[in-house]
């Protein structure tokens, strides 16, 4: 089973699904952003399932009141994504409003350099959070295999560590599997390839050589 997932942070329907059709293959999962539910309708998550047969993860990074965190979800939910991305940092009632209807990934430390400022320092609460509701999974930072190395010492078994942050964002694959990653999160350099399948598949091949 593949452990790589596609950030497909693409606005065209059409251009969606035709990246994710040349590359379904090669991928565990579709993970779908704001930027492609914004230009081409929630309807997208339901359309990418039908059409490969993956699972399907809405990186909506929840961060609201339970009431709102539940009115998105479900509907997200319905339009048959498989898991929601939430953030911790807002509380437990705000995250148990999410997994009440479904599979959550919440989000112990981002990978862009801000993440440095509130999040990192919050890690190990949201660790303990993780821990106290499990998720699915949690997300970790690619680009920091260390603090892959570290969260995933502290997670209990069972809890997925999800790492966004390989390719264009300086990530390397064998890094952060090497430092115990379950599935690497890749967008730019699969969607922006002038060979999505050729790259994807080259990625495939890494991680395999890592498994």
């Amino acid at each position: 089973m593949s452990r790589l997932i596609l950030a497909l942070d693409v606005y065209d329907r059409e251009r969606a699904m035709e990246i994710a059709r040349q590359t379904a293959e090669y991928l565990w999962a579709i993970k779908v952003n704001w930027p492609l539910i914004i230009g081409s309708g929630l309807r997208i998550i339901t359309e990418l399932k039908r059409a490969t047969g993956l699972p399907v993860i809405a990186d909506l990074k929840l961060a609201d009141i339970p009431n709102t965190n539940r009115l998105i979800a479900k509907k997200v939910f319905e339009a048959s994504a498989d898991y929601i991305i939430t953030h911790g940092f807002v509380g437990r009632d705000s995250v148990k409003a999410v997994m009440e209807l479904g599979e959550a990934i919440i989000v112990v430390e981002m990978s862009h350099l801000g993440a440095k400022e509130f999040i990192q320092p919050a890690t190990d609460k949201l660790i303990e959070m993780a821990n106290e509701l499990k998720p699915f999974g949690v997300i970790a930072p690619a680009t920091r295999p260390e603090r892959v190395v570290y969260i995933r010492s502290k997670l209990k078994p069972g809890i997925k560590v999800i790492t966004p942050g390989v390719g264009a964002q300086g990530g390397k694959a064998g890094d952060v599997l090497k430092a115990g990653a379950d599935y690497i999160i890749v967008g730019r350099a699969i969607y922006q390839s002038d060979n999505p399948r050729e790259s994807a598949r080259r990625i495939y091949e890494e991680v395999e050589a890592w498994s």
